[in-house]
């Protein structure tokens, strides 16, 4: 974002690039698309009010959509809706399925949200942004980590979600 882009402009821009990811990555962290999208607003809304555009805006908006989303979940103001097959992931473009694949893609995103829950939260955080395409030093930078790091932190969030899902898929 450069400084001659006055500051209105800038929060434009940045939303227009930013929002949708943000929105995805709030929607799988928390499984429900109105807080989702609650959380991603209320970061740019804040960002407004900050006045000024910081030096790293996507992992800023992260950050504090991030602590957003910790403090609903926190003071209990996180709404108790649980995601059903009916809802489907805004993320997902594809035509629409049979019953029964749609049965179990809802059932495997909901052992998959499960699983992610149960893992601490930077190591959801690592996962889902990973996801979402940001790399090892965006990923150092927003979660505040050495890029160094991530690798290791990265690996050992993936083995504990993976173990975690072979636990849960057992216990069926």
């Amino acid at each position: 974002m450069g400084p001659e882009l006055p500051f209105e402009d800038a929060v434009s821009q940045l939303f227009g690039q930013n929002f949708a990811s943000l929105f995805r990555y709030l929607y799988r962290l928390c499984g429900d698309s109105d807080l989702a999208s609650d959380l991603a607003q209320e970061a740019f809304v804040r960002l407004y009010d900050r006045g000024s555009v910081p030096h790293e805006p996507t992992g800023w908006l992260i950050t504090v959509s991030t602590n957003l989303y910790r403090d609903a979940e926190r003071t209990g103001k996180r709404r108790a809706r649980i995601t059903t097959g009916q809802q489907a992931d805004p993320s997902s473009h594809v035509e629409v399925p049979s019953a029964d694949s749609e049965l179990i893609a809802s059932e495997t995103r909901d052992r998959v949200r499960a699983v992610l829950a149960t893992l601490p939260l930077r190591d959801r955080q690592l996962l889902l942004l990973r996801h979402e395409g940001y790399s090892y030093r965006e990923l150092g930078r927003i979660l505040g980590i050495q890029e160094a790091s991530v690798g290791t932190l990265l690996l050992r969030a993936t083995r504990a979600f993976q173990s975690a899902f072979i636990t849960a898929g057992s216990r069926k």
